[in-house]
């Protein structure tokens, strides 16, 4: 095979990144926007010793699982990869998504609980991180296109409320109207970097804040002006003027309205500014969390420790179960919001430390403290070996692992297997994973795991 040879290609399996593979003399053929059951005329875009890349130029027989698609911009935008076949489907590919992380990447022979769907695969992300370009003078804001920075631009898209995108559309309209310099990444020059903005639950508030490569926004007040009729209630500027692909810098200044957004998981509430952390999907991550709550079993008498607790979501929803809660997050604004959020919902057995997970948890062992329950929910990246051998010796009888990569949840599960932590079991042998679908048509998937000392199975869970 060689660059733009065409041939058939039946595809017969997924990528983790949602591609279609098919093989061709021997070779993995890897090709986006394809579902297993197709059979396609494919042309090689690029052929390597082992595997070979290529477009799908005509779908010759469907599968069974193909869709209309409803974006006119999914072949180009970066967002979705799961919009040409059925949200059943896709949930099939995502169950064996982490199936085969848990076998291929950690050794480990793991009957996964059935995936949990999402009741909403459109509308339901309550926050955007929208790029701003310019083209001939057009303003440009939207989604950076498959490994590349080209921007585009969508006029309504279906992750996100459709007032987020009303709200784009008018940004769009006062940049232009009002000449406001766009970010250029090669020269660094240009005001307009990103347009962020976070919704709570049914968008009763919404936070628009612009990132800038200033100190300020000119015609703040006709931008106020303009999306205000929208309902947003809050205004701010993120000041970023580093040379990075970093999305947010480290100020904030509010410029009309509140900068934070306010929402409640599990009937607590929860204020979350623009540098913290809070999960995309409200709807799921009750779900996940009441998962992760069955998990751990808790009790009036446990000591619960929440690693990378951000904002302090996951431990204040479980505060009011426990003897005591200590959240660990290294994010200093956030750390400040879990506080305020604690007292916000009376809650006076929590305490947060502000500090890297290793550290705090080498810490705290210090101190001598033993938590029954520690919770772990860190970046993609998964946790390092330090942490995970502090965690191992600090002994809890419980750990809950939230993961958003099934491959470094299976890399550090399979650590903690050599410390003797495992996979906990129910009774009739499958085990206490259980991946969660957060990010509809996205490639993405959640995974909650219970692991523990104990060899008997865990009856009391359930």
């Amino acid at each position: 095979m060689k660059k733009n040879d065409e041939f058939e290609l039946e595809i017969t399996g997924m990528t983790a990144e949602g591609n279609g593979v098919g093989h061709k003399d021997g070779m993995a053929v890897f090709v986006s926007n394809t579902a297993v059951g197709d059979t396609v005329l494919a042309h090689a875009i690029k052929v390597k010793k082992n595997y070979a890349v290529a477009k799908a130029m005509q779908i010759i027989t469907p599968s069974a699982d193909r869709v209309e698609v409803d974006c006119p911009v999914f072949n180009r935008c970066g967002g979705c990869v799961y919009r040409h076949i059925s949200y059943d489907a896709e949930l099939k590919i995502k169950q064996q998504k982490v199936d085969d992380a848990f076998r291929r990447i950690g050794g480990l022979d793991v009957t996964l609980q059935p995936i949990v769907g999402s009741a909403k695969t459109d509308f339901y992300r309550n926050k955007a991180q929208l790029p701003v370009g310019s083209e001939k003078d057009k303003v440009k804001v939207g989604f950076y296109s498959f490994h590349s920075h080209n921007i585009v631009d969508c006029g309504c898209c279906k992750l996100q409320p459709e007032v987020f995108s009303e709200i784009a559309e008018k940004f769009k309209s006062w940049a232009e109207e009002n000449n406001i310099s766009v970010y250029d990444e090669v020269t660094h020059k240009g005001l307009l970097r990103h347009l962020y903005i976070r919704g709570s639950k049914a968008n009763k508030n919404i936070s628009v804040c612009v990132v800038i490569n200033g100190n300020t926004l000119p015609e703040a007040d006709a931008l106020w002006k303009a999306i205000s009729s929208l309902g947003v209630t809050g205004l701010s500027i993120n000041i970023n003027r580093d040379k990075t692909n970093v999305i947010l810098g480290d100020t904030v200044k509010e410029l009309y309205g509140k900068a934070y957004i306010e929402d409640s998981l599990l009937d607590t509430v929860f204020k979350i500014s623009p540098l913290s952390f809070y999960q995309v999907n409200r709807d799921q991550t009750e779900r996940l969390y009441s998962i992760a709550a069955e998990y751990a079993a808790l009790t009036p008498e446990t000591v619960l420790l929440d690693m990378y607790c951000g904002v302090g979501t996951i431990g204040l929803t479980m505060a009011k179960k426990v003897k005591e809660l200590i959240g660990v997050e290294i994010v200093e604004p956030a750390i400040e919001d879990a506080k305020k959020n604690a007292a916000l919902n009376s809650i006076t057995n929590a305490r947060f430390i502000c500090g890297d997970a290793s550290k705090a948890a080498e810490q705290l062992k210090k101190e001598g403290i033993k938590p029954d329950v520690i919770i772990l929910d860190p970046p993609r990246k998964g946790c390092d070996e330090a942490l995970i051998k502090t965690v191992a010796e600090m002994s809890p009888e419980r750990i809950v692992y939230v993961s958003c990569d099934p491959a470094t949840l299976a890399r550090d599960c399979a650590v903690f297997a050599t410390l003797g932590y495992n996979i906990a079991q129910k009774p009739d042998g499958t085990h206490l994973a259980t991946p969660v679908d957060m990010f509809p048509r996205t490639a993405h998937v959640e995974t909650v795991c219970l692991l523990s000392k104990l060899n008997t199975k865990h009856t009391q869970v359930y």
